[in-house]
Order: C-alpha cells, then sequence, then structure tokens
C-alpha cells in the first residue's frame, strides 16, 4: 500500500482546505515545490498534487506543477481541471506518471476512453463522494450517482486506478470513511486509493489491512503539512502492517 503525500494548490501556494470549500482555504506552505522536495527527500514513493483553482475553473497552477515535477525523483499524480484532451497531454508532457480525472469522466467520457486505450496506468479516475453520491465540477455538483455504482461502471471501463474521496471528511482529520472504502473496494475491486480524515497515524492504521482486500494506497494531506506526522512514521506503519 502507498502512502500519497498530498499537495493542493491555489495562487501559487500549498493550501489546504475543510470539506472541499473554498471559504475554508488555509495556506500551509507558501513554497510548494520547497513541501513536496521535502516529502520526496523523507522518502515518498509518489506524490498526489491537485490543481485547486483549475479544479474550480479560475485559472490554475501550470508553471507551479511543472517546477514540482521537475524538481522531485519520485512519481507524481497529478489533477485538478483536467476536462481535455490538451491539458491531459501538458500534464504528461511534464513528466507526470499519472493524470487524475473527475469531471471528464461524466461530460467527455470518449476522451478518458482514449487516455485509458493508451496508457491504462497513467489514468486515475477520481470517485469524489458526498453522502455516498459522486460529485464533479470541483465537488460542486452533485450527479446522484450512487458511489458503489460509478465504481463498478469505472471497472468495466478498465480504470485501474479509482481515488475514493470521502467530502465530507476532507480536510477534517476526523478518521477515514470505512463504509465508503468498503462500497468502494466491494464494487471496484483492487485498485481504490482512499483520501480524506487521515488525521492522526492511528487512522493510516486502521486502513492497513484493508490493502487485503485491495486498498492500494492512502492519501494524506493535513497530517503531514502541519507537522503531525513525518513521512516515515507513515511509511513505518504501512510495513510494520
Amino acid at each position: 500500500m502507498i502512502v500519497y503525500p498530498a499537495i493542493d494548490l491555489s495562487g501559487g501556494k500549498a493550501v489546504r482546505l475543510w470539506q472541499g470549500r473554498r471559504d475554508r482555504l488555509r495556506v500551509v506552505a507558501e513554497d510548494p515545490v520547497e513541501l513536496a522536495q521535502r516529502f520526496a527527500d523523507a522518502g515518498a514513493e509518489f506524490l498526489h498534487l491537485v490543481d485547486l483553482d483549475a479544479a474550480f475553473g479560475g485559472g490554475g497552477n501550470d508553471e507551479v506543477v511543472r517546477r514540482i515535477l521537475a524538481a522531485v525523483s519520485c512519481p507524481v499524480q497529478v489533477g485538478g481541471g483536467v476536462r481535455s484532451q490538451a491539458r491531459f497531454a501538458r500534464l504528461k508532457e511534464a513528466g507526470a506518471a499519472r493524470v487524475v480525472v473527475g469531471t471528464a469522466v461524466l461530460r467527455r467520457p470518449e476522451l478518458v476512453e482514449r487516455w485509458l486505450a493508451e496508457d491504462p496506468q497513467g489514468v486515475v479516475v477520481a470517485a469524489d463522494n458526498r453522502g455516498g453520491r459522486v460529485v464533479v465540477a470541483g465537488w460542486t455538483e452533485d450527479t446522484g450517482e450512487g458511489l458503489g455504482a460509478f465504481a463498478a461502471r469505472m471497472a468495466a471501463l478498465g480504470v485501474r486506478h479509482l481515488l475514493v474521496t470521502a467530502v465530507e471528511k476532507d480536510g477534517t482529520g476526523r478518521g477515514p470513511d470505512l463504509e465508503v472504502l468498503y462500497a468502494a473496494l466491494a464494487a471496484f475491486g483492487p485498485g481504490v486509493i482512499a483520501s480524506g480524515g487521515i488525521g492522526e497515524v492511528a487512522h493510516l492504521a486502521r486502513l492497513v489491512p484493508l490493502a487485503r482486500v485491495g486498498l492500494a494506497g492512502v492519501v494524506v494531506g493535513s497530517l503531514l503539512v502541519d507537522g503531525r506526522a513525518t513521512v516515515a512514521d507513515l511509511l513505518g506503519v504501512v510495513r510494520e502492517g
């Protein structure tokens, strides 16, 4: 199971949201490139990078993304506002090992099918969900589709990596949504990546046993950027589990 240190970008800085709300945004690092280097130097196997401005349709942080991709030696998966062939191609050309897509799955499914055909391991589909239903467009639109149905549909499409974010838990540090993860694993199978709510090292330890039933990774944000745990701490939990 891979631990993915998360860096969310807005206005050229590393930030964190609370339950996906832009009015609850806080800056956690003025220099996201330095933060990414610190995580990579500490032994991170993979980084998770989200351009929140692009996700919400308010511009983007392409230059910062490129600088991070050039600065770190570990692979990086990048998401946020990837709704066109041009943006997908730019991120891959810049060095993104994987590109995270969400809204495009519903609005431009032919594009996602093309990307999966070209590089199935290089695509991550975001299953952001609130109240058990999938949400898109920077978590602002409820699709009405249940997480289980969506996850099963993505598996049938040939998706290898499903990023499951419990929006109500994101940024709160209150613990992961196990019910949501069990539903995703049952419908999708191996390849689920959990995100949202990891506020203590014990929360990660609670998820490690799920690796036996297909949990492939966990995205960790606030716990690391707030200095309440280190990358080494979290890697140790995974190894011991």
